[in-house]
């Protein structure tokens, strides 16, 4: 009884001197981006210190350790940024689409909000690949970029746009050196007929 008391009292302690710490540094905080305003002071010490309470009960480890390494000197930016990764996280383990997912994990591994970002426009990215028309455009774009959808947007859309380009102009002499040149690129086409042409 004697220890578990004891323990009681040290815990009872520690707590205290960490809100007084939090205190403390919300103050300085409030200080430092309102040093002539002390109503904003005060409007700013409020947001820190609810901020550094929610942060002290917060249970999600890993994107704790986050908004702690972004933000080490504001309690509200950390709460922030605990919400989106926490949020990013629970839909990181809700998808579906697991090459969009094993992107998004390799670019971004300890980063929930990046992860989602990317697994957002690389799935788009895939299903955007999934319909399109050009099949030979197609093949440049995935072997150029074999595990980047997004990427392989981008270059299928340059290349179509380079391909329909090329077909517009008229033969001659800057055509048929750039088809020749570049016989497996419509870019690069279109780059050196522009050029030829100067």
């Amino acid at each position: 009884m004697k220890t578990l008391m004891h323990f009681a009292s040290i815990l009872l302690i520690f707590t205290a001197t960490l809100a007084l710490g939090q205190e403390s540094k919300c103050r300085e905080i409030a200080k430092r981006e309102y040093p002539n305003d002390p109503e904003m002071q005060a409007y700013t010490y409020n947001n820190q210190i609810t901020a550094a309470r929610y942060m002290a009960s917060a249970s999600d480890y890993e994107s704790k350790k986050i908004a702690l390494r972004e933000y080490p000197e504001d309690f509200s930016m950390q709460k922030y940024t605990y919400d989106n990764q926490s949020a990013a996280k629970r839909y990181m383990s809700s998808v579906s689409d697991y090459d969009s997912k094993k992107i998004a994990l390799r670019e971004y591994p300890e980063d929930f909000s990046m992860q989602k970002y990317t697994y957002d426009n690389q799935s788009a990215a895939k299903r955007y690949m999934s319909t399109v028309s050009d099949y030979e455009v197609k093949q440049i774009a995935q072997r150029e970029y074999p595990s980047d959808f997004s990427m392989q947007k981008y270059t299928y859309d340059q290349q179509y746009s380079a391909k329909e380009y090329m077909k517009a102009m008229p033969s001659g002499a800057a055509k048929q050196q750039a088809v020749r040149e570049y016989p497996n690129d419509y870019s690069m086409q279109k780059y050196t007929y522009d050029r030829l042409q100067r």
